[in-house]
């Protein structure tokens, strides 16, 4: 799986980055939800070649679900026994302005969990990957069991929302914003760059592949209103944290 996302990004990402031309960019639901032709052209390459593999397995693209609406409520349906996520270019916006900040993210999901996860971040040449019950790794190493303070004062958290950037929950300091890419700040905070993201979008293929990593080592992801994350929950809004403890107090003051 990693290679297939490795091979797409050469053959269709790669060759964009930094080098878009007039018309291969466009917007979906609003004038910041950007999508280019990298996008459309790396969903087709991976769906194509995850239908061929796993026939039975409902695939949800991130730019297939735009076009039909219906695949977000079938991979949510009970129906959807065995499925993979599909986020072609996490991290469109930065990839647009020229940032680095971008990747290619798969998760497989069975019966409701997240199992397997790929992230590949083409331009900095890093890969993650994690199975459920097995960790998580960076490339051949190993990610440790991430340790956080005890006290709240210390803890360092982001925002995926500009608007949110300097407020404070409960006694943490204020939030500073992400890296605007779930591809980009999942990894950071399963190494200890953070102690929690806060999330305001919530669609599965940005959160399936990190949230897996994160919880091979020993963070947490839920929402505001006490439910642990759940691919195919519909939730308001999410918060990824470096251990259950940090989800918690934050939950409670969010």
């Amino acid at each position: 799986m990693l290679t297939l996302l490795q091979e797409v990004a050469a053959e269709v990402i790669d060759p964009r980055f930094r080098a878009l031309e007039e018309g291969q960019i466009s917007s979906k639901s609003h004038p910041q939800d950007l999508v280019t032709v990298a996008d459309q052209e790396a969903e087709v390459l991976i769906t194509r070649a995850l239908r061929a593999a796993y026939p039975q397995a409902l695939v949800l693209g991130e730019e297939a679900s735009a076009q039909d609406p219906g695949l977000l409520a079938a991979f949510r349906s009970a129906a959807a026994d065995h499925a993979f996520t599909v986020d072609p270019v996490d991290g469109t916006r930065n990839f647009v302005h020229g940032s680095a900040d971008h990747a290619v993210m798969v998760g497989e999901v069975r019966g409701g969990l997240a199992v397997r996860t790929w992230i590949w971040q083409p331009q900095h040449g890093v890969a993650y990957v994690a199975e459920r019950g097995a960790g998580a790794w960076r490339d051949d190493r190993r990610l440790p069991q991430l340790e956080v303070e005890a006290d709240p004062v210390g803890w360092r958290v982001r925002t995926s929302d500009p608007r949110q950037v300097g407020r404070a929950l409960g006694p943490t300091p204020p939030m500073k914003l992400t890296w605007i890419s779930c591809g980009i700040d999942y990894p950071k905070l399963a190494e200890g760059v953070c102690d929690a993201v806060v999330y305001r979008g919530t669609r599965p293929w940005d959160h399936v592949p990190g949230s897996l990593i994160l919880a091979e080592v020993g963070g947490a992801v839920g929402d505001t209103r006490g439910h642990a994350y759940s691919p195919v929950r519909e939730h308001p809004d999410l918060i990824a944290a470096a251990s259950p403890t940090v989800l918690d107090v934050l939950s409670a003051a969010g």
